[in-house]
């Protein structure tokens, strides 16, 4: 096409002009020009969440001929085609009055097909989404109990195929059980005792917008004033799991100010921690824009241990705002929910959220700076005993993360699993004091993130970013053979985990009968016994092996994961049995004794293994600069 500003006649331009704009409503879908005037109506009926029964109703503008419907597939955050259509049930599609029939696409088990007849300018859609009670990925797993639900919109509706989620509009209301309050980052549009309906937003905005909803709900304002407001708004089985301490309150609105410190600029208008706390739906955390999902067992808020390991829950999902939604890999800003997503840099979606997460979390003083450290040692321990490491490189971790979110936890040492989070805060607390020793201390990474997720301030709104441009702003901050040192510690096969940061940080990782407060906290949370650092596997507190690494001692006597450890040394199984036959491997003692049982057959075999109990702990080295107690230092003024 010509450049406008080169044609002379501006009665030609105009006319040119006209021509186009005729054009291009002409190729456009007739029910996308009556989508363009008229949004989608949805609503969701969740009085019946008690029986996990969600109900939607769907009204969308729509012209006689074949119309193609599409369930959403691929979620994002959720990097994999997760949309739960299994659990999509009592479809009925009419029109004009009239019962419709549908097929499903038998290549594409989301779409939908339809012919609306003559006179109808809409459809009408009825379908139910079923919540499971124990099994299911993310929002895909359990969503509600008899006191409380979480509401993922993506899971209750249809829309067209033909245009981006971004221009598609949705009109949505909501319907509770009685009593129930709830929160989301939607704006309200009106509210009965019945029904709350909020503002026309974007199909793209509404899945981004979950909510959460309860008998039992508290609401706490975590800032005011002339910026953005913050919410948290929480909800539980009981009155009691919602009762936060006002220490952990003033953490989380520390956490706001820390991370505004980190960033300097905010892309949302507003933001809302939804904290679902209960033993009955699925354990996770979901980032969007203006709010994020988290879902943690009942007990986090006043069992220790429990906080301990969800500690970097909320930090994390709150640097997602920047790092995830605001800035994204190309590879994963597709246009609708039905495009394949590519996940190769999820070692810095997810790896760098990691890190930040874990740090914000310190500054924020919602753990200490040594519980940070035991758990920022934990992390290092596992992943340097991992056998995995010899054949896989961390990138293919990312690269088949759809795949390794599902897969067995049994053989994670020598498949290796979802690393790319973990592995990901060394890798970029390797980068942080790289740029501290190179700058000498005058610059950091916070300096990188103010550049790459910072000012403008903004809304919502995804700009997509390529390895490339991650390498030159490092560059741009503090100049290093930056993809040269992606290249070493995440695209090629490293038998050794990034301790790099750790080391050059002023730390050392070492391994002691000290028990790691982190691994400690994992171990009575999933009731089981981390020996990965000693004989190298992890038992289930029923004596099953969870999991035994190639090379180390258990696998070496023949141990494999789903045996059952009957007894120790003669003794009845019991993991204070084996804690203690461990402990007394020290000092020359004999081998391990363990009776097993493998499906039907029984079987006696002996551990060599005289290293006693080892946790993994950071210890100073007091040779090098403390760079990582600067790391974790709070930014701002506490209250």
């Amino acid at each position: 096409m010509p450049h406008l500003r080169s044609w002379p006649h501006p009665a030609r331009r105009a006319a040119f002009l006209a021509f186009l704009f005729v054009w291009i409503l002409a190729a456009v879908p007739a029910w996308a020009q009556d989508a363009a005037a008229k949004p989608i109506q949805l609503t969701v009926d969740l009085t019946a969440a008690q029986a996990r029964v969600f109900h939607a109703t769907l009204s969308i503008p729509a012209s006689p001929g074949p119309l193609t419907l599409l369930y959403p597939k691929w979620i994002p955050g959720e990097h994999g085609p997760t949309g739960p259509i299994s659990d999509l049930a009592g479809i009925k599609i009419s029109a004009a009055g009239k019962t419709l029939a549908w097929q499903r696409d038998l290549a594409d088990m989301f779409v939908f097909r339809v012919t609306v007849p003559a006179g109808a300018d809409s459809v009408q859609v009825e379908l139910d989404y079923l919540s499971p009670v124990s099994t299911g990925q993310f929002s895909a797993g359990p969503n509600a109990t008899s006191k409380l639900a979480v509401l993922s919109w993506n899971t209750l509706l249809l829309y067209p195929q033909g245009q981006p989620a971004a221009a598609i509009r949705f009109s949505p209301a909501l319907r509770l059980p009685k009593g129930w309050r709830y929160g989301t980052s939607l704006r309200i549009a009106a509210e009965t005792d019945s029904e709350v309906r909020f503002s026309d937003t974007s199909l793209e905005m509404l899945v981004d917008s979950p909510v959460i909803a309860g008998e039992y709900f508290r609401n706490i304002t975590l800032s005011s004033g002339s910026g953005p407001v913050h919410y948290l708004h929480m909800a539980g089985d009981s009155p009691s799991g919602i009762e936060m301490p006002e220490k952990l309150q003033a953490a989380y609105r520390q956490l706001v100010n820390e991370a505004y410190a980190l960033f300097g600029a905010r892309h949302f208008t507003s933001y809302h921690f939804l904290y679902a706390l209960s033993d009955n739906v699925a354990s996770f955390g979901l980032e969007h824009h203006e709010s994020s999902d988290n879902r943690v067992p009942a007990k986090t808020l006043s069992d220790a241990s429990l906080h301990l390991k969800a500690a970097d829950l909320l930090p994390h999902e709150f640097v997602h705002s920047w790092n995830g939604k605001y800035r994204r890999p190309a590879g994963l800003s597709t246009p609708d929910y039905q495009a394949t997503m590519t996940s190769d840099l999820l070692w810095v979606y997810e790896g760098l959220t990691q890190y930040l997460g874990e740090v914000l979390a310190a500054r924020s003083g919602v753990i200490t700076a040594e519980q940070s450290r035991e758990r920022i040692a934990r992390v290092a321990g596992y992943l340097d005993h991992q056998a995995g490491r010899a054949w896989r490189p961390l990138v293919d971790t990312a690269v088949t993360a759809q795949l390794l979110y599902g897969a067995r936890s049994d053989g994670d040492s020598w498949r290796r699993s979802v690393d790319f989070y973990d592995e990901g805060t060394l890798v970029w607390l390797d980068a942080d004091v790289t740029i501290r020793q190179q700058t000498q201390g005058r610059k950091s990474l916070d300096d990188f993130c103010r550049r790459f997720h910072g000012a403008p301030e903004s809304g919502p709104m995804v700009k997509p970013y390529t390895l490339d441009e991650i390498v030159a702003t490092l560059n741009e901050i503090a100049p290093y053979d930056w993809r040269g040192f992606f290249e070493t510690r995440v695209y090629r096969v490293a038998p050794r985990a990034p301790l790099g940061g750790i080391e050059n940080g002023g730390w050392k990782l070492v391994y002691n009968e000290q028990p790691n407060a982190m691994v400690r906290a994992s171990e009575a949370s999933d009731e089981n016994a981390d020996l990965r650092y000693s004989l190298g596997m992890t038992v289930k507190s029923t004596g099953v092996v969870a999991d035994a690494a190639p090379g180390m001692p258990a696998a070496r006597a023949g141990l494999g994961a789903g045996m059952k450890i009957i007894a120790v040394n003669s003794r009845p199984w019991s993991l204070e049995n084996l804690r203690e036959a461990v402990q007394a491997s020290r000092g020359g003692a004999p081998p391990i004794e363990l009776q097993l049982a493998n499906g039907e057959y029984v079987f006696t075999t002996r551990v060599d293994y005289s290293g006693g109990e080892r946790q993994p702990h950071l210890e100073r080295d007091a040779s090098k600069t403390d760079w990582l107690s600067e790391i974790l230092k709070s930014r701002t003024a506490r209250p």
